[in-house]
């Protein structure tokens, strides 16, 4: 008889990275590994999927409205009825939020319990200057969330450097699976005049520093284009910016694109300006395109994936006169570009789904030998 997975998330019909994760590993559990894999996302009764998601995976959809009280009490009966039908043998948590990190006490805790940690714990800092308040409640949020993780048999994150963000015993590294691998016939040929970023528009993706660095690079190499894919939110003020700097004939902004390996085939060189990151999933699939990295040093996930002036290079965090001057430096010398781009397609494929989710199925197996005896 099959083990049976049961993921809890917020949602699985977006375009965003924590979707495309889920919609790999859960996948692969189902088709490579014959697990029963079953997931629980809210209000997406009738929402069509961005990802693909294997057939076999079986969805729950739970609805919830109201005010905070109505909201989590249809959140927790809705979680303890499919958990009360399926008699799950492990149940992993990808919910960034608080309800999720304390969701052993909330639902009880029926199988051995796992948290997926898919962004840095700085996601709570919403800008570069907090005031005296806001720090103190960051304080006591993560001290709460320290508490949370506690509750779980283990707290996984995506790097290395994650891993000094919490105080817990019950940590384990497991990275983040690369989306696609393309044969060695659709890689980049790392000519054409076009420097690429993929990602929303928020304070975190740090597109304002990327945008002020292109003045620089702009006017020296004016035929070149920076395209920015991702959900566009105009309070973020991108479109302005570009405008402000005369930049909004060589800024490009798009919404985010479904084939977006195309894009990473279609660029020569990948930035990645992020103010923090969990881990960084858009370097390893330029890096499997053949495309070289360029990124700032920020916590964590960039200098895990990146090898300095190796496969990509990486600019001290907030940098950007170092971000500008690399990207130049790049574009001038086409054979660094080249040479960074072939030990990239190397180098990224320790990332391949069925080295990282072989880590799961481990994990998987251990916590349900364990809960056996």
């Amino acid at each position: 008889m099959a083990h049976k997975i049961l993921y809890i998330t917020n949602g699985i019909s977006g375009p965003g990275g924590l979707e495309r994760v889920l919609s790999i590993k859960a996948s692969y559990l189902a088709d490579n590994f014959g697990y029963e894999v079953h997931i629980i996302s809210l209000n997406e009764k009738n929402s069509a999927h961005f990802y693909t998601f294997s057939q076999k995976i079986i969805c729950h959809n739970i609805e919830t409205k109201g005010g905070h009280l109505s909201y989590l009490y249809s959140y927790l009966s809705g979680i303890k009825k499919v958990i009360k039908e399926i008699k799950p043998d492990v149940i992993s948590v990808c919910d960034d939020g608080l309800k999720g990190l304390f969701a052993p006490l909330l639902i009880g805790k029926p199988c051995p319990m796992i948290y997926e940690r898919h962004v840095s714990r700085n996601i709570e800092i919403k800008k570069d200057a907090t005031s005296y308040i806001n720090k103190v409640f960051t304080f006591f949020k993560f001290n709460a969330m320290n508490f949370g993780g506690k509750l779980f048999d283990n707290f996984v994150v995506l790097t290395n450097g994650n891993k000094k963000e919490w105080e817990l015993n019950n940590l384990l590294v497991i990275p983040n699976p690369l989306s696609f691998f393309p044969d060695s016939t659709q890689l980049s040929n790392l000519e054409n005049k076009k420097v690429l970023a993929v990602g929303k528009h928020s304070f975190q993706k740090g597109y304002d520093r990327l945008i002020n660095s292109w003045k620089d690079v702009s006017e020296k190499h004016p035929d070149w284009e920076l395209d920015i894919y991702g959900t566009i939110n105009e309070n973020v003020g991108l479109k302005k910016l570009a405008k402000s700097l005369k930049l909004d004939d060589c800024v490009n902004l798009f919404p985010p694109e479904k084939n977006i390996g195309e894009k990473y085939k279609e660029a020569s060189i990948y930035a990645m300006s992020s103010r923090y990151e969990g881990f960084g999933m858009v370097l390893t699939e330029a890096m499997a395109y053949g495309v070289p990295c360029i990124s700032f040093d920020c916590p964590f996930g960039p200098s895990d994936i990146i090898s300095h002036n190796e496969n990509g290079i990486i600019v001290e965090n907030g940098n950007i006169k170092d971000l500008s001057d690399s990207i130049i430096r790049l574009i001038d010398d086409s054979e660094l570009r080249k040479s960074m781009g072939q030990k990239a397609r190397i180098d990224v494929e320790r990332y391949l789904p069925e080295k990282v989710v072989y880590q799961w199925d481990q994990l998987f197996q251990s916590l349900i030998s364990k809960s056996l005896k």
